[in-house]
């Protein structure tokens, strides 16, 4: 390999785990606005494995457009090689973490280098190393955009109405589905730092974790319904969502909001008539909020958790992971 290539995982065609293949490309170059990223870990996300098997649990239309072959991935973990000349805030030897281009498919984070738009990445937080900071731009973005700070005036390709997140404090109760995943630890502890009251719903398996990190109270979905014990919730982030989600319509206070993470099937006159609010939206790239997370993830007072590591090389072994379910925090790809 010379110092013009570099090993990267690509996909030819559609398929699962076995489509990813690692090959041998050129070092992409730097455009305007652009760094060139010296990858040291890469996050593993959906986006991922909805790409890799031709995205086809998504609408029609909304599937974003790309060419084969391409490179899966969006976030990563890095040190900065070099700097286009209109660029200022990042030099030569930055240490950066960022979400890619998203909502896009061009990310091309699962390589050991990449040209990175400049206002996509942040500085890492100086107190975790690369595969906690490369675990956090798409889930801590997510929890971010949805429970703090939209941070755009973008639509939404699920839903006319804008999202508005619900302000958080001591009076408010989260309910927090799917709670031991990469958004759900992560937006537990968003909801904890403003301090809401938190509901974690996840396995059983995942109780100490989830308590560890400030649940207030847990329920195991595989013993009980949280749609059967909870009432007059102000706020549900369900990050499973999909066809099952309104179910939890029913935890809700009158004038409370549920926000599924994965668009679901609801009904505008159920929601009416329980009084609630439904709305989302899809997480972007933005790396002024992943400063702000940042600087939470270096002060400890939010921490990245870590399920599983995998060679670059290995990718196909992380999205068997992924696939098997019960994911505790997040799966991260080491390339240095």
């Amino acid at each position: 390999m010379s110092a013009h290539t570099m090993r990267a995982i690509r996909l030819h065609e559609h398929g699962g785990p076995e489509a990813l293949r690692h090959e041998e490309v050129p070092v992409p170059r730097p455009g305007q606005g652009e760094v060139l990223v010296r990858v040291h870990a890469v996050g593993v996300n959906p986006p991922d494995w909805y790409l890799r098997d031709g995205m086809s649990n998504l609408p029609p239309e909304t599937r974003p457009t790309f060419t084969l072959p391409v490179i899966p991935g969006t976030d990563l973990s890095g040190v900065v090689e070099a700097v286009a000349a209109d660029v200022d805030g990042f030099s030569v030897g930055d240490e950066v973490f960022g979400l890619l281009r998203f909502p896009g498919f061009d990310g091309s984070t699962y390589a050991e280098y990449v040209a990175a738009p400049a206002s996509d990445l942040a500085l890492k937080p100086a107190g975790i190393d690369h595969l906690h900071a490369a675990g956090a731009p798409m889930a801590g973005l997510t929890a971010w955009q949805f429970l703090i700070d939209l941070g755009h005036d973008h639509p939404s390709p699920f839903q006319t109405a804008r999202h508005r997140p619900v302000p958080l404090h001591s009076g408010v109760t989260v309910l927090v589905n799917g709670a031991a995943g990469g958004v759900g630890h992560l937006a537990l502890q968003l909801a904890k730092e403003k301090d809401a009251r938190v509901i974690a719903v996840a396995s059983g398996a995942h109780e100490s974790f989830l308590r560890e990190l400030g649940a207030d109270e847990f329920i195991d979905y595989t013993k009980e319904r949280p749609e059967d014990l909870v009432r007059d919730v102000d706020l549900v982030l369900d990050t499973v969502g999909g066809p099952h989600s309104r179910r939890l319509l029913r935890t809700l206070k009158r004038g409370g909001s549920h926000f599924p993470v994965f668009f679901g099937e609801f009904d505008e006159k159920e929601n009416t008539e329980l009084g609630v609010t439904v709305t989302g939206t899809q997480v972007r790239s933005n790396g002024a909020q992943l400063a702000e997370l940042g600087r939470l993830l270096d002060a400890g007072t939010v921490r990245v958790a870590i399920d599983s590591t995998f060679a670059l090389a290995d990718a196909r072994a992380a999205h068997e992971r992924a696939a098997r379910g019960h994911i505790r925090g997040k799966i991260v790809l080491t390339a240095a």
